[in-house]
């Protein structure tokens, strides 16, 4: 009956909470966000190791926050292979990104993967937020049915695992993302219900305006200033949903979008990584996956003059034309991430930023698209995980390491420690040190 906001880490709220505030117990943020389709990687990959590694043309838009980045080469999927099952390369890239777990090749009910890293992070630590973890997207999805020569579209769509057999789809709307975040909503009402019910509804945060006032005269000019800005950046967001569930009324592209969402897909992700960001900000949760699109997604992108589908063209067979698209996809994609890490590295946490108290991959399950590589995988770190990374460095592994194990080190440096993920040996050197 009544209406709840979660508010930013405020300094007034060290004392009480100072184990989960300061120093190494500093709250650690988690986030993977997953690009299908493989990446050329000769405009990814860094031509030199170590500190001096130059940004090449798909990373270029990350120059502001080099300091901040861990580019990994030589991780691999080995489990993403075909291993005797034929064809389903987008299937299992897209299934072992976070498991690293080879895939039952099945279309029925009868799937069968492992629980994934974001997921067994939020087994350990998910009790002390509201929501364990967030999973998002930014295409529509489907769990059932057949996606990839004979594999289930659970594999396709659904990079998050609760266990072997429980996919967790990402939520696409972003009315229904902040609903969830910051209020609730009846799903059961039709949808011209459901219309009159938003109209009716009133800011999220008119319900809490008077509370919020009185408490910030009790507070102090910094911890003023943290509520001030975080509840702008509130009513920004859903200013833009709003705005946006307006403009669903227009005529969208023939391109497939749950309603409610903006129609140009920069606008779209934007919005949802300013989500991720609000939920991390308001310690709502501390684990967070993001899907750009789907594995095997024709996705287009014509705010880039770009009509050809995404996976088609990731099938370029060497036609230097489609290569140039993909190139500028690519790095589009990765200019989107880069709006996400400003959100982080200016929202101020504790005695940093959320950037500061995060480890944040972005990646994909797959290097060659054209030819469905599932080695030497494109993969950045950022973040500085309170301190337990140094960033600023292009990182070369020995041929084919496990993906897993850099999960395994990650989940180290929150106090995690499972046994094994997926096909993991061990962990990986050199996020911390030379």
């Amino acid at each position: 009956m009544g209406v709840t906001l979660g508010l930013p880490v405020l300094d007034a709220m060290v004392p009480a909470f100072a184990s989960e505030l300061a120093g190494p117990d500093k709250a650690m943020r988690l986030a993977f966000a997953y690009v299908p389709n493989g990446i050329v990687m000769e405009s990814w990959t860094p031509a030199s190791a170590g500190t001096g590694f130059g940004l090449p043309g798909t990373l270029r838009s990350l120059e502001p926050f080099r300091e901040n980045l861990l580019v990994l080469s030589g991780l691999a999927h080995h489990n993403g292979e075909a291993l005797g099952d034929g064809g389903g390369d987008h299937a299992r890239a897209g299934a072992t990104f976070l498991t690293g777990v080879h895939p039952k090749k099945t279309m029925g009910a009868d799937i069968h993967l492992g629980i994934s890293v974001d997921q067994i992070a939020a087994r350990a630590i998910g009790s002390k937020t509201r929501l364990s973890s967030l999973e998002l997207g930014c295409e529509d999805t489907r769990t059932v049915g057949n996606c990839d020569t004979g594999y289930s579209c659970s594999y396709t769509n659904s990079i998050s695992w609760r266990t072997a057999t429980s996919p967790m789809p990402p939520e696409t709307n972003p009315r229904l993302v902040f609903e969830r975040l910051f209020g609730t909503l009846d799903t059961s009402l039709d949808p011209a219900a459901r219309a009159r019910l938003s109209a009716d509804r009133r800011s999220v945060l008119d319900f809490v305006g008077d509370r919020t006032r009185r408490l910030t005269v009790s507070l102090g000019a910094s911890d003023r200033r943290k509520v001030d800005e975080y509840l702008y950046a509130v009513r920004d967001v859903e200013r833009r949903i709003q705005s946006a569930e307006s403009d669903s009324n227009q005529a969208a592209p023939t391109i497939e979008k749950p309603s409610g969402i903006p129609l140009k897909y920069s606008d779209y992700a934007k919005l949802m990584f300013d989500l991720q960001a609000l939920a991390f900000q308001a310690d709502i949760t501390r684990v967070a996956t993001l899907v750009f699109s789907r594995e095997a997604s024709s996705h287009t992108y014509p705010e880039l003059g770009i009509d050809d589908g995404h996976h088609p063209l990731s099938h370029h067979r060497g036609n230097k034309d489609n290569i140039e698209k993909l190139k500028r996809i690519n790095a589009f994609h990765v200019s989107l991430f880069g709006h996400f890490l400003e959100k982080l590295k200016n929202t101020p946490d504790g005695a940093g930023s959320l950037l500061d108290h995060s480890m944040i991959v972005y990646g994909s399950s797959l290097s060659d698209g054209n030819k469905h590589l599932h080695n030497d995988l494109p993969v950045l770190l950022a973040g500085g995980g309170n301190g337990s990374l140094r960033p600023g460095r292009h990182v070369v592994y020995e041929k084919d390491t496990p993906m897993t194990n850099l999960y395994m080190s990650m989940l180290d440096r929150m106090g995690v420690h499972p046994e094994s993920i997926g096909d993991s040996t061990g962990k990986v050197a050199h996020l911390s040190d030379l």
